[in-house]
């Protein structure tokens, strides 16, 4: 209902007005006070106001900062004379919605408390939406306070069209958050296209990108789209920025800037339509800035905002809630009843340094939940972790130094593969679960060390 909160202390006025209200659908409720109308607005729950400013007592300006306090949301429209014209633009700084000149326009007051009320309606939907987005990523990413930093930056920019950077660890979330930002903006319909740089030949990283014409060099025997074309409307990711190659980096440019590309062999433009998200494990900033390894010029228009996520070692806090969360999918995938976990086992999840960070927490606790058989996670069931070795970092298998092993660090690395192949009876993509790389990059360890 169209409830209008009517506040003025002259008796004539307030009852034309009201009447008025009512012949256009409105449902008025008077106040003749301020303290009348600050105890009915708390009580009758207005979705707008048409206050007066100059009344005895409490004046409008005071109450509407009043109101202000109690539900900043609610619009406060101001009824004023000619000849306080300023303290209306002044109350419009304090707040107010818009202000109406005595005696008041019928036609135009209607409006625009249709107006006002349909800002009331959107504004409550926003903060509710909000409210709901909020929760549903501290559901799939915590509540610690580093992780709502980042749930804050997520709420800021999805909705924008802002190119952005995502910058953290092997295994912080960067791909699960680009694609979250995806679902959250208004490109949402449109093609979500993940592109690892690191997983591509550095020869074929510009023919993936741009695509090509047919005949425009050995093999081409057909044309092909890029990734940039096939995200059209929607989303590119582009993983491991940091591993561009400078000419491609040259061409990442110029399509950011003038929203064009130009397929291999072709001299024709092609426009684009993508929103860019680039993901880096390194500090792109200082790689643009300091090192040179990166354009700066490509790196300021990548980064219109970015998003550092911090590793799960500086948000222990989380670790707990996590824990649950991912032994409860397990349960799902094992049709089995979710394993608890003892309170000695969470002390070891928080002191453990977890270089593979989140990835590396869900996939040894599915591990753990596996071995316990339904039966309460505690210290045994961690034999996987151990504080001298590091299962992996930045797409490399890592493994204990070369001091404590008497072994080289290929050797050790080679060892750990064999270990993995042998344990899955050879199945390579459980073997990159165990060894907490992706399948792309051990299949580029087992050809180079011919496994």
């Amino acid at each position: 209902m169209n409830r209008v909160l009517v506040v003025d202390d002259d008796d004539t006025v307030r009852l034309a007005i009201s009447e008025n209200l009512k012949d256009c659908g409105f449902v008025p409720i008077e106040a003749s006070s301020g303290r009348e109308a600050l105890d009915k607005f708390q009580t009758e729950k207005p979705v707008s106001v048409l206050l007066d400013l100059k009344m005895p007592g409490m004046d409008g300006l005071t109450v509407l900062k009043e109101l202000k306090k109690i539900n900043t949301d609610v619009p406060v429209i101001i009824n004023t004379a000619h000849g306080d014209i300023q303290t209306a633009v002044n109350a419009i700084k304090l707040g107010a919605y818009d202000f109406i000149i005595k005696p008041p326009d019928f036609d135009r007051l209607v409006l625009t408390l249709r107006r006002a009320a349909e800002k009331f309606e959107l504004d409550t939907k926003v903060r509710i939406l909000d409210s709901e987005l909020e929760t549903s990523l501290e559901y799939m990413l915590g509540h610690g306070e580093a992780i709502k930093k980042v749930i804050n930056q997520i709420r800021q920019v999805a909705y924008s069209d802002f190119s952005l950077i995502l910058q953290g660890e092997t295994g912080t979330g960067k791909s699960f958050i680009a694609r979250n930002i995806h679902s959250l903006s208004k490109r949402a319909k449109g093609p979500f296209i993940n592109i690892d740089i690191g997983s591509i030949p550095e020869t074929l990283i510009e023919s993936e990108l741009f695509g090509f014409q047919k005949g425009s060099f050995t093999g081409a025997e057909k044309s092909k789209k890029g990734f940039f074309e096939i995200a059209s409307g929607g989303t590119l990711l582009i993983d491991e920025l940091q591993n561009l190659s400078p000419y491609v980096q040259g061409k990442l440019l110029m399509a950011v800037e003038e929203k064009r590309i130009y397929p291999i062999g072709s001299s024709q433009p092609v426009k684009i339509d993508v929103r860019i998200i680039g993901a880096t494990n390194e500090d792109i900033r200082h790689s643009a800035t300091e090192n040179k390894k990166f354009r700066e010029d490509l790196f300021y228009r990548l980064s219109e905002f970015m998003i550092t996520l911090p590793p799960l070692r500086e948000r222990t806090e989380d670790i707990p809630y996590l824990a649950e969360k991912f032994l409860g999918e397990a349960a799902e995938d094992l049709n089995r009843h979710p394993a608890g976990i003892s309170e000695e086992a969470l002390d070891r999840l928080k002191k453990y340094e977890w270089p593979g960070n989140i990835r590396e927490l869900k996939n040894l606790l599915r591990r753990a939940a596996l071995v316990a058989d339904g039966k309460t996670i505690n210290t045994e069931h961690l034999k996987f972790l151990s504080n001298n070795s590091k299962m992996i970092n930045d797409g490399h298998i890592s493994v204990p130094s070369e001091e404590s092993t008497g072994l080289s660090l290929t050797e050790v690395e080679i060892s750990a593969i064999k270990k993995a192949m042998q344990m899955t009876n050879g199945n390579k993509s459980k073997a990159a679960q165990i060894l907490q790389v992706d399948y792309t990059t051990l299949l580029r360890k087992i050809k180079k060390y011919g496994i």
